[in-house]
């Protein structure tokens, strides 16, 4: 039995930010555990005929943070290191990881932190049904919680592809990081 409470592990009990917020972090450690301590040629794995890897799926996804946690958000620009990529036609499926092992695990990690600084803000501000700069044309804009669910089940995909990709690399499996595990926001 543990001795603690992982800090990826969602509350037993809580509010509804704090269990959304506590999904999203269990995901995102979930998924940043299963590419974690991986080298160059295990961050370029594929499976089959997929063009996904871990290291397109860990630079994907700090592109997601960002857009979510700016544009999404508040209707603030994303960060200028994502300007090339989103002028190519189907950016927001862009795989292809840049840049080493140690530089795509910081830019992971950093845009992460960020994210949740700015959702906590966005928390307190306004809470769940606050309203965010997300919307569309005929319906208006979506809240707070939307943003969150929205971004909740891009993990859930992708952490999904995550796994069967570091079993092919080097067989781990599971279904969240060892208890022992840290996040690196958390460290």
């Amino acid at each position: 039995m543990a001795e603690h409470w992982p800090s990826w592990e969602p509350p037993l009990a809580g509010t509804d930010a704090e269990q959304i917020v506590a999904a999203l972090d269990r995901q995102r450690a979930t998924f940043r555990w299963k590419a974690d301590g991986l080298d160059a040629p295990g961050l370029a794995q594929r499976v089959g005929a997929s063009t996904l890897s871990l290291g397109g799926l860990l630079h994907h996804l700090a592109f997601v943070e960002d857009h979510y946690s700016t544009q999404r958000l508040d209707g603030s620009t994303p960060d200028a290191r994502w300007s090339p990529l989103q002028s190519e036609e189907g950016w927001e499926a862009h795989f292809e990881p840049s840049g080493s092992p140690d530089e795509l695990y910081a830019l992971y990690d950093s845009t992460v932190t960020l994210a949740r600084e700015r959702h906590a803000a966005a928390i307190a501000a306004g809470g769940l049904d606050g309203s965010v700069a997300m919307s569309h044309a005929d319906l208006g804009h979506a809240n707070l919680r939307r943003l969150l669910l929205d971004l909740l089940e891009e993990y859930g995909r992708h952490t999904g592809h995550a796994d069967l990709l570091r079993e092919a690399v080097d067989g781990r499996v599971g279904e969240d990081p060892d208890e022992e595990w840290a996040t690196p926001w958390d460290r």
